[in-house]
């Protein structure tokens, strides 16, 4: 049995302790952390390998989880978990260069419980799943960096990690969106850039009267904004701000293969200190002390982005995968991450009762998948990071809509138009021409 330790600590595993084990999961995320309090809990023995100073401590997630997707999964510890606030107010703001339209949603529904989603704060939220799996005999060890698989012909049996064999009957990839896991298995060839997304996130402190007075809150409701249009010049992406009890996720996201094609070589840490900037953003977070900032890639691709899912000894789940679905309005990944994670463990302990780790026995993972909301939703919108790849959804658009609107409102000296003549202007303009008549086309396949 392999001891279990407090998560978040550092420390070498000692070989006369830890020679082999029942699972290996490389990353302390939500997948793999699921995973590992399953198994664990079943009694299997698991060892959960942590590149990062702490469980969460790579994450830039901006922090919303929906919940009606996953409260089947790991039903017993919901009523525990840190969350911050329940999310009521749903915003979505247009930006061009000097102006923005911003549409807010309220609903009763949202405010009832069971709430449908809320935000939290992935290093806090992290640990304390690890916390989780650590108490059910699971061993969570971060800055442990895991240099290579170890196989026995073509199938996995273990890893490699700072020099120390570690074998395992089955090995979970739950290393982030460039899986090094699961380009080492051979289960992905290469990684193209417009399925990916580089992401900048800052936690800003603030009291916590302060954000319900700005957000216009009460006791624990929360709001979730996300903006498109001139925040990111023109490429593909957009920013986001959730609130928390007492501090803002704010960041920002934008393409890979957007940011490469782009010929003036915009800095995504720059784009973010131009959007902290704009009115609309600055005096919700004035006053704000920044506690945490972070840089990652996330997967956007969707199901035609995803790796192949298991192989003899190995399962891949979470960001590893591309579990992630940007809907525009609505962003999705760690619902996703923590079902994959749950399914691989259920997966996991009917082979051992078998005891076939062979990829026929472990393919039962993609069925339970297949049947699951994590398939069904990424088929449903399989069409839309297509319509997102669309850089007149982030330039032209916008500008457009908050001209026409600005427009319609502005009363000058001299005697105002018909509203039919300024709209009809605008339309000809801007809309009436063959690429919006394609762009509203693709957005019927959605």
């Amino acid at each position: 049995m392999v001891p279990a330790e407090r998560a978040g600590a550092s420390h070498r595993i000692r070989r006369s302790n830890v020679e082999r084990v029942d699972v290996a999961v490389i990353g302390a995320g939500l997948a793999g952390l699921s995973c590992a309090y399953t198994l664990a809990k079943a009694g299997l023995d698991v060892l959960v390998v942590e590149r990062g100073d702490y469980p969460g401590s790579k994450n830039v997630t901006g922090g919303r989880l929906y919940m009606n997707p996953v409260r089947q999964y790991l039903p017993e510890i919901w009523e525990e978990a840190p969350f911050e606030r329940h999310v009521t107010k749903e915003r979505l703001t247009m930006l061009s260069d000097d102006s923005s339209l911003t549409v807010e949603l309220r609903s009763d529904t949202y405010d009832e419980q069971p709430y449908h989603s809320y935000t939290l704060v992935r290093p806090t939220f992290d640990r304390w799943l690890a916390d989780k799996a650590s108490a059910e005999g699971a061993a969570v060890v971060s800055k442990y960096k895991v240099d290579q698989l170890l196989r026995e012909g073509k199938k996995i049996v273990g890893i490699r990690a700072e020099g120390e064999d570690i074998g395992a009957n089955v090995v979970v990839a739950a290393d982030g969106a460039m899986s090094f896991i699961a380009k080492e298995a051979g289960l992905r060839s290469k990684h193209e850039p417009e399925h990916f997304a580089v992401g900048v996130k800052e936690t800003v402190e603030l009291p916590r009267k302060t954000i319900e007075d700005r957000f216009n809150l009460r006791d624990d409701e929360g709001a979730a904004q996300l903006y498109f249009g001139s925040v990111t010049k023109g490429l593909t992406g957009g920013g986001f701000l959730y609130t928390n009890r007492e501090s803002l996720s704010i960041g920002i996201v934008v393409g890979v293969g957007s940011v490469m094609a782009d010929p003036r070589h915009l800095e995504t840490f720059q784009l973010m200190e131009e959007f902290k900037q704009r009115r609309e953003v600055s005096a919700l977070i004035e006053g704000g002390e920044t506690v945490e900032y972070s840089a990652h890639t996330i997967p956007e691709g969707g199901i035609e982005s995803l790796t192949t899912l298991y192989d003899d000894g190995i399962l891949v789940v979470g960001d590893a995968a591309g579990f992630a679905l940007n809907m525009g309005i609505i962003v999705r990944g760690m619902d996703l991450a923590i079902a994959s994670g749950v399914m691989a463990a259920e997966t996991i302990k009917s082979a051992s009762k078998r005891n076939d780790y062979s990829a026929a026995s472990l393919a039962t993972y993609q069925d339970m998948l297949g049947n699951s909301f994590v398939m069904k939703d990424l088929r449903t919108f399989r069409n839309v990071w297509r319509v997102l790849n669309n850089p007149r959804l982030f330039a032209k658009y916008p500008r457009a809509i908050n001209t026409l609107l600005t427009e319609l409102m502005f009363v000058g000296p001299d005697p105002k138009p018909k509203l039919s003549s300024t709209v009809l202007r605008e339309l000809r303009k801007s809309f009436l021409n063959l690429s919006t008549v394609k762009d509203a086309l693709d957005l019927l396949k959605v």
